[in-house]
């Protein structure tokens, strides 16, 4: 009989076998393993057999919620790291060398535009182009493109990319598609439904939840031919063809950068899931009826969220998340009222720069996590410079809508 996520989330540890009984994997600190003979540590440094040799490449701990991700995302192998950016870190830095090209949405994480910098002063070209039209991603690609990289749901102005049809394209083209798929979850897409290869997460945002824990991962759907990629290090061509990205990224982006996720972090993480169902279900609803209530005051001038049919990908988004539009909106206030004040005024929504979080936060985006980037770089992003984004949790609908309210009438 077929179950449902939740429930497979819930009993994954136990039907794996836990010793005494108990229902989650327990925590694992060692730092090192020992093996009874020479043979059987050689065998499982060189792979042939199953096993831990390092907690710097992965612990038990971390492999339990590592299977998570792969029920997830309906996968074929998943590697945890310490944050979302030392995933994505891990995931150029192995595959990409100097000379290659990535094709980029332009409507990028912060920090993740950062890192695309940072690659280009290495000798990768990267074009940034408007994800949500999948003809400017073709028009962008070349001979020495190696890579295709969008997130589902765009940070802080919620622009949708054409997932399926970018999905299509890299197909056709035999280009590695990598998706990242904090802002929707497993819960809301999985990457093999829109053709991904890879697909990557921040565990700190929705799968965590709970904001206590930091967490990355890279998750190998199983849909990339590895035999036709160019820069699988000779070691690493072994067995099945299908597992030697994951076996580079693991070797090249986990042992050797050393971006390992704390075991007490992967059970925390581990833990969080079991309930992100639950919580998709309440902060999606609650982010809807509050878009709609916000767009219908006097003093905000504009509501981005996908759920209304005034966003620009609403069809689009609706389609691919079935029917619900996630946790993430930003707001415009009318000209001449101060953000500022607005978010001062706030009493319930704390002012955080963090996402998908059980709690809601604002912050004014300009003057924040996008505040390096420049005006220039924000209006090609489509940002006003009074932007304020809000990540909505899971507190009472009422509470929320009432401290919205008075923020809003004392402008």
């Amino acid at each position: 009989m077929s179950q449902g996520l939740t429930t497979r989330l819930l009993h994954a540890d136990r039907l794996a076998g836990v010793e005494h009984g108990a229902v989650h994997k327990p925590l694992h600190t060692a730092a090192t393993y020992g093996y009874p003979t020479a043979q059987a540590l050689i065998d499982v440094f060189q792979g042939a057999a199953p096993g831990y040799v390092y907690s710097r490449q992965g612990n038990p701990t971390g492999a339990a919620l590592e299977a998570k991700l792969v029920m997830m995302e309906a996968a074929r192998s998943a590697a945890v790291f310490s944050t979302g950016m030392a995933a994505i870190s891990a995931l150029f830095l192995s595959l990409l060398k100097a000379g290659d090209h990535v094709v980029s949405s332009r409507f990028l994480f912060g920090n993740t535009n950062s890192l695309l910098q940072t690659l280009q002063g290495l000798g990768v070209t990267v074009s940034l182009v408007d994800a949500t039209e999948v003809a400017e991603v073709e028009s962008a690609c070349r001979p020495e493109t190696r890579m295709v990289f969008v997130e589902t749901i765009a940070n802080p102005r919620t622009q949708v990319a054409d997932l399926a049809g970018i999905g299509a394209l890299c197909a056709r083209l035999g280009l590695l598609y990598v998706v990242d798929n904090t802002m929707t979850t497993p819960v809301l897409l999985q990457g093999r439904d829109v053709q991904a290869g890879l697909v990557v997460h921040s565990l700190t945002k929705g799968i965590g939840g709970h904001g206590h824990a930091l967490g990355g991962a890279v998750v190998d759907t199983g849909l990339f031919d590895w035999a036709t990629y160019p820069h699988i290090a000779e070691p690493y061509r072994k067995g099945d063809p299908k597992g030697w990205g994951m076996t580079q990224i693991r070797k090249k982006g986990l042992r050797d950068m050393g971006a390992t996720l704390r075991a007490e972090d992967a059970h925390r993480l581990a833990v969080g899931a079991e309930t992100l169902a639950l919580r998709l279900d309440r902060t999606c609803s609650n982010a809807l009826q509050l878009a709609q209530w916000l767009s219908a005051q006097p003093q905000v001038a504009m509501v981005h969220y996908p759920g209304l049919p005034t966003h620009a990908q609403h069809e689009r988004a609706a389609a691919l998340f079935k029917g619900r539009f996630g946790s993430l909106m930003s707001i415009e206030l009318r000209e001449g009222l101060d953000p500022l004040a607005f978010l001062d005024a706030l009493k319930l929504v704390i002012l955080s720069s963090h996402l998908s979080d059980n709690r809601t936060l604002a912050i004014p985006v300009a003057h924040t996590i996008f505040w390096e980037m420049g005006p220039a770089r924000r209006a090609e992003m489509g940002m006003a410079e009074g932007l304020i984004r809000l990540s909505i949790g899971i507190e009472d609908l009422a509470d929320l809508q009432a401290d919205f309210a008075q923020a809003l009438a004392r402008l």
